[in-house]
């Protein structure tokens, strides 16, 4: 074909296409492409309803509250917020009532617990104003940020990624998450941790540093936050290991207790 005809062609399929005068394609065609192979979806129940909440990213903010980030070697008075992401599949979910079986994780020798409030968004953005940023939470869950502390460290002093201590299976734990039109905001309350009837942790969410509000804002500077993310806001001082029987029983103001038992 020369290019004279060739472009002949190209001109009258054009003007066929602007016309509607050529075939449909293929409803497969029109589909869009298919995944290979499907990928679940990572989902938190929510209480007193049947949808559940889809789960888009998992941030988590370091060291927000003062007598945790001393005993982490930090000097609360001079550190700006900083944060870290789990991958969505780490998510185990625990329902109320339930004492989950959650399994001790390879690698390590020193697993440590973090008891923490997750906030769970409806939508997002970018360059949230604090004062707007409550706006933009669905509801509030009680966490776990599971820790293996033997390797955080070991990488932290190798000045590497610490990702392996923190991004691992199960290592996201998390109750149901409960609407905020229901529970209100929380600004403040007693939270902590016990493990086998001994209460390990023991702070108030009115200790953050950070205020929920306050991550949001500083997160939205980052990223671009959106419908689906969760954010775990801290754990409290006096985070610990956990061995093989351990049972842990968290309780966050105004939320239904979570436990889980380490097997």
């Amino acid at each position: 074909m020369t290019k004279t005809t060739r472009r002949s062609v190209l001109t009258a399929a054009a003007a066929m296409t602007a016309a509607g005068l050529t075939e449909a394609a293929p409803a497969a065609a029109q589909a869009g492409p298919k995944p290979i192979f499907p990928v679940p979806m990572v989902a938190i129940p929510i209480v007193g309803e049947t949808q559940v909440f889809q789960v888009r990213r998992i941030y988590c903010i370091g060291r927000n509250y003062a007598a945790h980030a001393i005993e982490r070697g930090s000097d609360p008075n001079r550190e700006p917020p900083f944060f870290f992401q789990k991958p969505t599949d780490a998510i185990q979910n625990v329902a109320v009532g339930e004492v989950a079986d959650h399994p001790y994780p390879s690698l390590t020798k020193n697993y440590h617990h973090e008891v923490e409030l997750v906030a769970a968004l409806k939508s997002g953005g970018t360059n949230i104003p604090a004062d707007k940023a409550l706006d933009h939470v669905y509801g509030y869950a009680l966490g776990l940020d599971m820790t293996r502390r033997d390797l955080q460290n070991g990488m932290a002093a190798e000045k590497k990624p610490w990702e392996i201590g923190k991004s691992f299976d199960h290592a996201a734990v998390i109750g149901p998450i409960h609407p905020a039109s229901k529970t209100g905001h929380f600004e403040k309350g007693a939270i902590s941790l016990a493990i086998n009837g001994t209460v390990k942790q023991s702070s108030d969410l009115s200790k953050m540093i950070w205020s929920v509000a306050e991550q949001i804002a500083k997160l939205s500077e980052a990223f671009e936050l959106k419908a689906g993310d969760i954010i775990y806001s801290g754990t409290p001082e006096n985070v610990g290991p956990v061995v093989k029987g351990d049972v842990l029983l968290c309780k966050l103001e105004g939320l239904p207790d979570m436990s889980i038992k380490i097997v």
